[in-house]
């Protein structure tokens, strides 16, 4: 006989918006708010799906993410579990630093903004293990899903003669069912856990190769960081309307599952939300290629260019 369903936790009282003491706390818990809706939102995860994961119910769920909720440690941890994430991560002020780091991120605020990626480069030169940071000639494409990143990949690749990998392909051959199954099954943690380990052998196995990630692979912090030092990364972009557009004519609406309507206002402020959750990950990768308005040979000719930058024509001649 099948087990039941765990019942969803119920909501504790909220608290009272009046006085001083009650007015720092509400302040608290919008900030944990804020905490849980970013990093469902870079996840890509409905707020049904985080419901379900962390056995919430959704309408106390979206109390604590617009901060008239009062959650409990024991719903927090499970929230925090469901996201992949230490319970610590979702309270304000858990970045707390130490003096030396302190140090570090004040001299970094005085160096003006135009400096700030050669300096990266030399702390990351500081930093990385030895070999963490060859990139060879393995190009990867991150960005949200409908930016082009599959048709401008594998037009590179057969441009290049170069294998063509679709990272969320390999996780499904992997662990033998499709994206969607393997998290409605397994959860959200064990797909990342997987896209790591594919992530890493496929840049052990490949000197050469076009790589092509799911939206989501920045909500890892791990995963994002082998990518960014491993691949030479490049964010495709294109406007919000065009990302939707796209999305509508592919049939596959995650993550905005719960808005399918064409017209609808739900859908788009999903997309524009986990955009604004992502953004300054991909802001990371090592270029940028906006394709909003251009034709598809448009984009991969400027693509091209990137790619020829990075890399340097003799390393795109190389067999």
């Amino acid at each position: 006989m099948p087990s039941a369903k765990p019942k969803a936790r119920q909501k504790p009282a909220a608290l009272p918006p009046t006085g001083s003491a009650p007015v720092a706390a509400a302040a608290f818990l919008a900030a944990i708010g804020r905490e849980v809706r970013r990093n469902r939102a870079k996840r890509g995860m409905t707020r049904r799906q985080l419901a379900q994961a962390s056995e919430t119910s959704e309408r106390y769920l979206a109390q604590i993410e617009s901060g008239a909720g009062n959650p409990s440690a024991s719903v927090l941890r499970a929230i925090a579990q469901a996201l992949d994430l230490p319970a610590s991560a979702l309270l304000p002020g858990s970045g707390a630093r130490t003096a030396a780091l302190g140090d570090i991120l004040d001299l970094l605020a005085r160096v003006p903004e135009r400096e700030l990626p050669e300096l990266t480069k030399l702390i990351e030169a500081r930093a990385a293990r030895p070999g963490s940071a060859d990139r060879a000639r393995r190009v990867a494409l991150v960005g949200l899903r409908g930016a082009g990143k599959s048709t401008l990949g594998r037009m590179l690749a057969r441009h290049l003669g170069w294998p063509f990998i679709e990272l969320d392909r390999v996780v499904e051959e992997d662990y033998g069912a499709s994206i969607p199954d393997l998290i409605e099954m397994a959860g959200t943690a064990t797909f990342r856990r997987q896209e790591r380990s594919a992530l890493d052998r496929i840049v052990t196995a490949q000197q050469a190769a076009i790589i092509t990630t799911a939206g989501g692979i920045v909500s890892n912090p791990e995963t994002y960081a082998l990518l960014l030092h491993r691949t030479h990364t490049v964010w495709i972009q294109a406007k919000p309307e065009e990302h939707m557009s796209r999305v509508m004519a592919q049939g596959d609406f995650r993550p905005m599952a719960q808005n399918r309507e064409a017209n609808s206002k739900g859908a788009m402020a999903d997309l524009v939300a986990i955009l604004e959750a992502r953004r300054a990950d991909y802001a990371r990768a090592e270029a940028e290629l906006d394709t909003a308005g251009d034709a598809v040979e448009q984009s991969f000719a400027k693509l091209l260019r990137i790619v020829t930058r990075l890399i340097g024509p003799p390393a795109l001649a190389q067999p």
